[in-house]
């Protein structure tokens, strides 16, 4: 992707000062996309968990090892073939999301985002059951916290990053087919290799993806529907990074049930 330098190679009929407050107000669309859509995301998990969970016995149609008890739907949606399509339906979405993402209208690209989140919170309904209710604040404040960091450090600074995309690229691929295999095998050295390496891909894809969505600005800048569009994608990129940072991050410091 070509880089941009906001100093000399923005359009000539457009003032610094213009780019400027035009760049803060599209990384700003950016970040409130992507806030809101983790939002959404907790909603719909706990929602979810609500109503998978009972502590009504007369009501409970299966009692997990740790005591708590499922409702038929929790049944439906966590013992059964069931659980496969919950679990990747937001990778299925995603891919799809992504092919179709260059032909979608605005109005399409935000609808899908917002699918995407919900359908992440469905999947991810099920922490709930694994992890406790502190331990998951907990681990969000430092995915928050190391999120905000490593992307205001992508976004200030000076050195070129983009020749990390590839290698990163690589390690995600690296990762979601060792959490496949990890799905059978259930291995716990496996799966803390994997969360350490998990953790370290979207590190690095936090601070990368915000200076590519910082140079797709100036590729954009004076095309509303364009720019419109580049920004739920870039809410989508740091979405993505979000989840993986904070999921890889919950299963190497969570506290089990």
């Amino acid at each position: 992707m070509a880089q941009y330098d906001s100093r000399s190679t923005h359009p000539a009929t457009v003032g610094r000062a213009d780019v400027d407050e035009g760049l803060r107000a599209y990384m700003l669309g950016v970040y409130n996309y992507m806030a809101a859509g983790v939002a959404l995301t907790g909603v719909i998990a706990y929602l979810i968990f609500s109503m998978a969970v009972t502590t009504d016995p007369g009501s409970a149609a299966a009692t997990l090892p740790n005591g708590k008890m499922l409702t038929a739907f929790g049944v439906a949606i966590y013992a059964s073939p069931l659980k496969w399509v919950l679990f990747l339906a937001p990778l299925a979405f995603v891919f799809f999301f992504a092919f179709k993402a260059s032909t979608m209208s605005v109005g399409a690209a935000q609808t899908s985002f917002w699918i995407y989140a919900a359908l992440v919170g469905a999947s991810l309904s099920s922490i709930l059951l694994v992890f406790t209710g502190t331990s998951i604040a907990n681990v969000f404040f430092i995915t928050a916290a190391t999120f905000a960091s490593l992307s205001v450090w992508g976004y200030t600074t000076k050195r070129d990053i983009s020749g990390w995309g590839s290698f990163l690229f690589m390690g995600l691929i690296g990762v979601i087919i060792a959490s496949l295999v990890n799905l059978f095998t259930q291995s716990s050295a496996m799966q803390f290799a994997i969360s350490v390496i998990g953790v370290l891909v979207f590190a690095g894809f936090t601070a990368y993806d915000t200076q590519r969505i910082k140079d797709v600005y100036y590729e954009v800048a004076g095309n509303a529907e364009a720019a419109a569009k580049a920004s739920i994608l870039g809410a989508l990129s740091l979405y993505q990074d979000f989840v993986g940072l904070f999921v890889n991050l919950l299963s190497l410091l969570g506290d089990r049930e």
